[in-house]
């Protein structure tokens, strides 16, 4: 048996959304994978890049509230979204290119 997504603290029907468009079909994948990777995940199946989306998932899967994320804290998320961003998300690639991709039948452009 397996969890929703929208049962983490901070993920809702939208993000559960996202995460089964993206192949992220339970709260325990979600878990296993971890924010970074299910965050790149989501980037290369066509999410667009927000930061507060990832540092609520971060939040979320600490169990803290989405708002609970401060200071310094946030700065160093912010890096690492940055990261995520740079090398998952392509905003030249069509919706098409990338669902492709995430299947397996098209490379990544450099």
């Amino acid at each position: 048996m397996t969890t929703p997504v929208s049962s983490i603290r901070n993920l809702g029907p939208a993000f559960e959304g996202a995460c089964t468009r993206a192949g992220i079909g339970s709260a325990e994948a979600l878990r296993a994978l971890g924010a970074d990777e299910a965050y790149a995940r989501l980037l290369r199946s066509g999410s667009k890049p927000h930061f507060i989306g990832y540092y609520v998932l971060v939040m979320g899967l600490q169990g803290r509230p989405w708002n609970d994320c401060k200071g310094r804290e946030k700065a160093e998320l912010r890096k690492r979204f940055d990261a995520i961003k740079a090398r998952a998300h392509d905003k030249g690639r069509s919706d098409l290119e990338a669902a492709l991709d995430t299947i397996g039948v098209i490379e990544k452009r450099p």
